[in-house]
């Protein structure tokens, strides 16, 4: 027993987990929404959810394209503070979210403050509910000019009242 846990020591210092990333999802990559299967695929990386949050700027969440697919448009200042979830992710899932994504050809993936609300667990890795922090977000940078006309929206739900129900392509 003691050999294991000197062992178990060992490896955590020569070995540290430094590959784990904070990642906001706004989208459909959220819980209950068309894409969160994703998260959950173990192929992909191992991704855990934190707390809830919400941007400290407004920024417009659109739904666009054909696809109906939700855009966090990088203008911070205009729009909503937009709510979503964070998430903690490995090297594999941050690898895996931004080839999904087509960072850095569709999206950018950039840090922007988040105000975390509910939190998943205690501990001392543990995000503090009202804490400020600077997390990843995925965000249109180029993007058609009448997007910024679009009706914003302070969450994403594929099934709200908006009636743009995402469509899933391949």
């Amino acid at each position: 027993m003691k050999g294991s846990v000197i062992l178990a020591i060992i490896v955590s210092v020569v070995c540290p987990v430094v590959d784990m990333a904070l990642v906001f999802m706004y989208g459909t990559l959220k819980k209950n929404q068309p894409n969160y299967f994703r998260m959950l695929d173990p192929a992909n990386g191992r991704a855990e959810f934190l707390a809830r949050a919400q941007t400290v700027e407004k920024y417009p969440l659109v739904i666009g394209t054909e696809n109906n697919i939700p855009f966090l448009l990088n203008v911070p200042g205009t729009g909503q503070r937009v709510q979503g979830e964070i998430y903690r992710v490995d090297q594999k899932m941050l690898e895996f979210l931004d080839k999904f994504e087509e960072c850095p050809e569709w999206y950018k993936r950039i840090k922007i403050q988040l105000e975390v609300q509910d939190v998943a667990g205690e501990g001392e890795n543990t995000l503090k509910p009202g804490s400020i922090e600077e997390i990843d977000v995925y965000v249109k940078t180029t993007y058609e000019l009448d997007w910024l006309q679009k009706p914003t929206y302070e969450s994403y739900d594929t099934n709200g009242d908006h009636g743009l129900k995402y469509k899933v392509f391949t």
